[in-house]
């Protein structure tokens, strides 16, 4: 039974489905539920330090359910998608519902869209990695399949990096910054693997030509079925989905950096270049994206098998709590500027 800890993951789009047959002001459940109820859980469940045995490494390795428990998303947040673009378009909401709607569809987007690609896109199998890539479809952040594999894992915790946030930087900047810099490197490092690849640009192979325009043909054709309200829910729905993303990427890697060696290469990531939380609720409905030292560690290794490492930076909190604070600059640098390492701190000067 304890496998199927991780259908908490699934209370987000439940949540979010309450707020769209209830209406009214219920259509806030989401954000209240994803940045209300779900701090308050974390702060009153403990802490789980312990690592898996290498007997139960083994068992969850193979156990389809974990992979199973990441596909179920596709359905569900597509569904969602659907059935709230089709009851907007009817024009059956007052402008207050439809924030709230944005709102709700947008965190799932973001929790069990966005999150759930970037587990699945660092599989080699590949209609995990086509799951992943249309995951990332209605948030218009496909380019971050290639960014985030080829950049970010090479870069992260280097000031090279748009995903990690730089000491004393506020959230709000960090999201301007990350988001216009992903999206340049993204082209960059997909031409960079066309000349290596030497296929054309119109190839199949080339992500970024097909992602722009598959991304142009989902709006089109909300736009052309449902009509332009539609068209602005959907769009506005990506936004709140990617700052949502942006916001647990300013969190993941806050103020630290790697050394520069002699050679002019960077020491390469370790446990201590990601911040990492232990907080279970976080933990669960995050499909155990908070181990993130690990995951760094060894991109490869799936989400149930992550473990905690004792050199990595500790958050005081949760990801969704953490996500509130740094909201709040001035809380965010009061709780965390004095975890960061001094030695990672004096190469930020």
């Amino acid at each position: 039974m304890k496998d199927l800890k991780y259908l908490a993951a699934f209370s987000t789009p439940l949540v979010a489905v309450l707020a769209l047959c209830l209406g009214g002001y219920y259509t806030f459940l989401t954000p209240i539920y994803a940045f209300g109820v779900i701090p308050i859980m974390e702060l009153i469940f403990p802490q789980n330090i312990e690592n898996l045995s290498k007997e139960e490494v083994e068992q969850k390795s193979v156990n389809p359910i974990f992979d199973w428990l990441l596909y179920l998303n596709i359905p569900v947040v597509f569904g969602l998608l659907i059935v709230t673009l089709l009851n907007v378009s009817t024009g059956m909401y007052e402008t207050f519902e439809i924030i709230g709607l944005i709102f709700s569809t947008g965190i799932v987007l973001g929790s069990n869209g966005i999150n759930v690609a970037h587990e699945l896109g660092h599989r080699q199998k590949q209609y995990e990695q086509l799951m992943a890539k249309l995951l990332l479809l209605p948030s218009m952040y496909m380019h971050f399949f290639v960014e985030h594999n080829f950049g970010h894992h090479l870069h992260a915790a280097t000031k090279e990096d748009p995903a990690t946030a730089r000491y004393n930087q506020v959230v709000y900047s960090f999201w301007f910054t990350s988001t216009a810099r992903q999206y340049m490197n993204a082209w960059k490092i997909q031409q960079n693997l066309r000349l290596r690849g030497k296929y054309s640009f119109f190839s199949l192979k080339n992500n970024m030509f097909w992602f722009t325009l598959l991304q142009i043909y989902y709006l089109a054709i909300v736009f052309y079925f449902l009509g332009s309200l539609a068209l602005l829910f959907a769009l506005a729905s990506a936004v709140v989905s990617f700052l949502l993303l942006e916001t647990i990427n300013y969190i993941e890697h806050y103020g630290l950096l790697r050394k520069k060696l002699t050679s002019g290469r960077y020491e390469r990531v370790r446990e201590i270049h990601s911040w990492n939380s232990n907080h279970v609720i976080g933990r669960i409905v995050l499909y155990e994206l908070t181990r993130h030292s690990d995951h760094h560690y060894k991109a490869s290794k799936k989400y149930q098998l992550l473990d905690c490492h004792e050199k990595s930076p500790q958050m005081p909190y949760g990801y969704p709590t953490s996500m509130v604070m740094a909201l709040i600059p001035p809380l965010w640098f009061k709780v965390m500027n004095k975890r960061i390492p001094s030695d990672m701190v004096s190469l930020t000067k």
